[in-house]
């Protein structure tokens, strides 16, 4: 998962894991620079984003409330990997969320 490996590739290298997409990446296209590899994956993650958002508005045999569950799932992981691992490491950020969303929900 690029979101994953993004955030969490020099934590996983220090715990001795295999390679992550940032060497495979480096690896397969002779590319150095980290960073470069990073942009070029948050690219391709807006892009997914974008079709993600225009299938689910298309009209489909496929059922809304499977729809919606997969695109919920790929909102959780947005939101665990959005700026650190928040699976990982989960702390105040990731704990004030859920808390948002279950214990203090807004008034519908």
């Amino acid at each position: 998962m690029l979101m994953d490996d993004i955030v969490s590739s020099k934590f996983e290298k220090e715990r001795g894991h295999v390679a992550c997409a940032i060497d495979c990446y480096m690896k397969q296209y002779g590319v150095s620079d980290e960073q470069e590899i990073i942009d070029v994956f948050n690219k391709q993650i807006v892009d997914l984003w974008k079709d993600i958002n225009e299938e689910f508005l298309r009209p489909t045999s496929m059922p809304m409330p499977i729809l919606e569950r997969i695109v919920n799932l790929t909102r959780v992981v947005d939101l665990l990997y959005k700026k650190n691992d928040g699976y990982t490491h989960a702390g105040k950020v990731m704990n004030d969320c859920i808390a948002s969303y279950f214990i203090d929900p807004a008034p519908v």
